[in-house]
């Protein structure tokens, strides 16, 4: 799989940004001048924002992707000429830290990048040789196939999430104690650069130690100070953000619009937007939509074109009061209306009923899911045709984050009739 012109662009952007910055003599600079003389959209002075030094001294820059964009893939794209800018020596450690935000895009994560089969690990595999090593945090807490030796033989990537380095529940704190299975890193220690609170061998400053770069999925979900605290304890040498939805104090130095992705055949376009009366108006009005988009899809299977179900994504409320519109209450109505229950899948942060579904397949029923937050990010049903937002949601992240999930194409290629 190769990059998409939209893509390409981008890891051309932070290879310009890379180029801007070894000749410049601070990160502000390098990112005023990075802007004013951007290949394809240059910025005047005035108009450039100022460059946020967050982590101090570090470079971190984010890059602007809709969802469905393919994030994921930039950011493999994007760790070789990282490393090429940094010149390491023969005894360098090349070691990412691959940070989410959650345990569902953890696991996808790092099955896509292990899978040898996957464009993701064959990539890698281009960029890095055969010694790529996908590590989660169990996996480095034990020091399997994690050591001193490996992280130079080639590259080591170790995927977590937020979670794992930040707050001080029983399960974090594992990362801050002594840890005889990590000595071995001792060869990469500088006593200025330890957390001299916590043993030498935590693993906090095993990989303080080792100047990791960060890639963070998903950013906008890394800001608060616990994020910010973490990211400074992590002692790294280059911060890559990546989200549909940045801050406002995050150092974008790419942008993709909608657009780009639609020329490509990734999204549905046009998004079409329709308010509705009450919560019933707006679960019947899906409901016949679905029903209308259904038979257009059959109508062309029967012509040879590929086979389409569409699904509704409900977005129902938490249970905060007793009014309010929860899951359970939405699969009742549905039920109600005689919609049969193999047609129905609830996706909760408790409740996982899509676990194991192949929701393409011409076998699944499911023609309606119903979630609160869990589906918010890191969850893309091509099937997805229609979001009925149930939920009282105000944030333009959260708004954004939803409607993303409804977006992406099925086998990323037009088809015949245009719904």
């Amino acid at each position: 799989m190769e990059l998409k012109k939209y893509q390409q662009n981008v890891i051309d952007d932070l290879e310009a940004f890379l180029r801007v910055l070894e000749d410049s003599i601070s990160l502000k600079t390098a990112f005023a001048n990075y802007w004013k003389m951007h290949a394809r959209f240059p910025l005047a002075v005035d108009k450039i924002v100022p460059y946020h030094d967050k982590v101090i001294g570090v470079p971190r820059v984010c890059l602007k992707v809709p969802t469905a964009g393919g994030k994921t893939f930039i950011a493999v794209n994007a760790l070789q000429p990282i490393f090429a800018a940094r010149e390491l020596s023969a005894r360098q450690a090349r070691l990412v830290v691959w940070l989410v935000p959650s345990e569902s895009i953890l696991s996808q994560t790092l099955a896509n990048l292990r899978d040898l089969a996957h464009p993701y690990r064959q990539k890698l595999t281009v960029h890095f040789g055969n010694h790529v090593n996908i590590l989660d945090k169990e996996q480095v807490l034990r020091g399997t196939d994690f050591d001193a030796d490996s992280v130079v033989r080639g590259i080591s990537i170790i995927v977590m999430t937020f979670d794992s380095l930040k707050g001080r529940s029983k399960e974090t704190l594992r990362a801050f104690r002594e840890n005889p299975n990590l000595a071995s890193f001792d060869v990469f220690r500088l006593s200025q650069n330890e957390l001299t609170e916590f043993d030498d061998t935590a693993l906090i400053n095993v990989l303080r130690s080792m100047n990791p770069v960060i890639i963070v999925d998903e950013s906008h979900n890394a800001s608060t100070p616990l994020s910010e605290e973490m990211l400074l304890n992590l002692n790294p040498c280059f911060v890559l953000e990546l989200t549909a939805t940045p801050h406002e104090n995050s150092n974008i130095i790419s942008y993709v619009d909608a657009m780009a992705l639609h020329s490509e055949q990734m999204i549905k376009l046009p998004l079409m937007v329709s308010q509705q009366n009450s919560q019933s108006d707006v679960m019947m009005a899906a409901l016949t939509l679905r029903h209308n988009l259904e038979a257009l899809a059959l109508a062309e299977q029967t012509k040879g074109g590929a086979y389409i179900r569409p699904i509704i994504l409900f977005q129902a409320e938490p249970k905060s009061k007793e009014d309010t519109t929860t899951f359970e209450k939405v699969k009742a109505q549905l039920l109600d209306i005689g919609i049969p229950e193999n047609q129905i899948a609830i996706k909760t942060s408790e409740i996982n009923e899509l676990k194991n579904v192949d929701l393409l397949s011409p076998d699944c029923e499911v023609r309606f899911v119903i979630t609160v937050n869990a589906l918010k990010e890191g969850w893309d049903c091509p099937f997805a045709y229609i979001l009925a937002n149930l939920a009282n949601k105000s944030s333009v992240v959260d708004v954004t984050q939803i409607v993303g999930r409804v977006l992406r194409q099925p086998y990323a290629r037009w088809h015949n009739k245009n719904c």
